[in-house]
């Protein structure tokens, strides 16, 4: 099955609210950055959580392991389902992240590739291949991967197999669902649904794709 994960990259909490709950039957879980918790505070984790939706944070960890622990012992215990992490830090600091998800029987992510055109500056001669094995060698639960760059998203699966990818980039980046829905686990959309006129039926449009 591909998921359907919504993006709330908004910086209003009651509009998250409005938009969340008007969208909670058509998605599948909702991510959430920055722009939001800054906003709002990590509270918006509980506000949330009466929508039944798996919550991703967003926060891309990237520190040395003590630090990673920390932040993702708090993101769990706001009611998080799991964190997406960079690798870069390298193998110990993915491991932090990796194992404070598990013992809260959570997720984690690691950013392979990210989706917009200047991530091909360092994202690139083998530096995504080189972040899936350190999925592979930290227990990562998958990774995240290009919609924008469906070739990419396919050598990537060649080499994490079974494990997770969700893919950003579809919408307003111009990733094509069609293309890229059955190379993945989960489609992430974000302004293309929650700044439609309607959210609700913006989602729906995504529903042909989720397999």
């Amino acid at each position: 099955m591909t998921d359907l994960v919504l993006s709330l990259d908004v910086t209003n909490r009651a509009s998250a609210l409005t938009i969340a709950a008007a969208c909670a039957r058509e998605v599948d879980a909702i991510k959430i950055g920055y722009p939001l918790v800054l906003a709002a505070g990590l509270g918006i984790a509980r506000d949330l959580a009466g929508l039944g939706l798996p919550l991703i944070a967003d926060f891309k960890v990237a520190d040395i392991p003590n630090t990673n622990t920390l932040i993702c012992d708090q993101i769990f215990a706001a009611g998080f389902s799991a964190v997406i992490a960079q690798g870069f830090p390298g193998p110990d600091s993915v491991a932090a992240c990796v194992d404070t998800a598990h013992a809260h029987d959570g997720e984690c992510y690691v950013v392979a590739e990210m989706s917009h055109p200047g991530a091909l500056t360092f994202f690139s001669e083998g530096v995504p291949e080189h972040l899936c094995e350190v999925v592979a060698q930290t227990g990562a639960d998958g990774i995240i991967a290009p919609a924008t760059r469906p070739e990419r998203v396919k050598a990537l699966r060649a080499l994490i197999g079974k494990k997770k990818i969700l893919s950003p980039g579809i919408g307003a980046q111009g990733g094509d669902p069609a293309e890229v829905a059955p190379l993945v686990d989960g489609m992430i959309v974000g302004r293309a649904i929650y700044g439609a006129a309607d959210p609700a039926a913006a989602a729906r449009t995504y529903a042909p794709y989720r397999r």
